[in-house]
């Protein structure tokens, strides 16, 4: 356990290092794309879970609990306040960054009293040695560190955001949208079959939770080609492996079949029959 200063407020979290590679197995990664509705989660309650932002709502229609719940987006917190604290009755525990934290105990100071809590920092932001170091020096010297992938460029800032950490004490990239974190964790956790639920990664599409006015715009189509395609495209050519596989079961993604496989329910099932 170690402990967050926020104000006056002195909140514990857990350590990643106790949690590495404690798992095994499938894992179940829960986005808010409208797949999300029309995947029979209850089918598959006796593997573990993880729920993403406003896809805890999924987890409590079906009574069920994830045993991991990821927020990285203060915005949310603000905009989605009962899904928030929704999550935070449900979930075993909480992987969340230190925004959004702040904000929430902004709100509700008690809310995380008797929780498990992970601080989910970013790479080059969780300790004191990388914290002041831009993206382009970030990537620069962690080039030979076995517990990180990273792109690195000279003439170009952005190519150096995009990465992947096999180790969350040493943080995350967040590659513009939540479930790429999510892949890290499961696979510091040691997870080694993931899959993928609702990662349609279609802004015109929506959230599965949200209608009409009341839908809080996205920055998927912004963000897509210059942050979210090449992240997995990172994590296909140099993160998966035969002893680490990710497939996506939503039908109409935009995440090419070449980058992670696609899967129908009936292959699904062959492999998990198979593992």
């Amino acid at each position: 356990m170690g402990e967050f200063y926020l104000s006056n407020k002195t909140v514990p979290f857990e350590c990643f290092d106790a949690c590495r590679n404690s798992c095994s197995g499938p894992v179940f990664i829960l986005a808010s794309g409208p797949s999300t509705k029309t995947f029979p989660l209850e089918q598959y309650g006796q593997f573990p879970m993880m729920a993403l932002n406003g896809s805890i709502c999924r987890f409590a229609a079906a009574g069920m609990n994830p045993d991991y719940y990821l927020c990285d987006d203060s915005s949310f917190v603000r905009n989605r306040l009962p899904l928030m604290l929704q999550a935070v009755e449900r979930a075993r525990h909480l992987v969340l960054s230190p925004r959004v934290i702040e904000t929430l105990l902004g709100t509700v100071p008690d809310a995380l009293e008797g929780r498990s809590v992970f601080r989910f920092e970013r790479a080059g932001r969780c300790d004191e040695r990388h914290r002041h170091l831009s993206p382009r020096q970030f990537s620069r010297e962690v080039r030979s560190d076995e517990d990180i992938e990273c792109n690195y460029s000279w003439l170009r800032q952005k190519p150096n955001r995009i990465g992947f950490s096999r180790n969350l004490k040493k943080g995350y990239f967040n590659g513009r949208t939540i479930p790429y974190a999510a892949i890290q964790l499961a696979y510091h956790l040691g997870f080694n079959q993931v899959f993928l639920v609702g990662v349609d990664l279609r802004a015109s599409a929506g959230r599965f939770y949200e209608d009409g006015s009341a839908a809080v715009p996205s920055r998927l189509d912004g963000d897509f080609d210059e942050y979210i395609l090449p992240s997995f495209q990172l994590l296909a050519e140099r993160v998966i492996k035969p002893q680490f596989q990710v497939y996506n079961m939503s039908a109409d993604s935009r995440l090419p079949d070449r980058l992670i496989p696609r899967l129908e329910l009936a292959q699904l099932d062959a492999l998990l029959a198979s593992a």
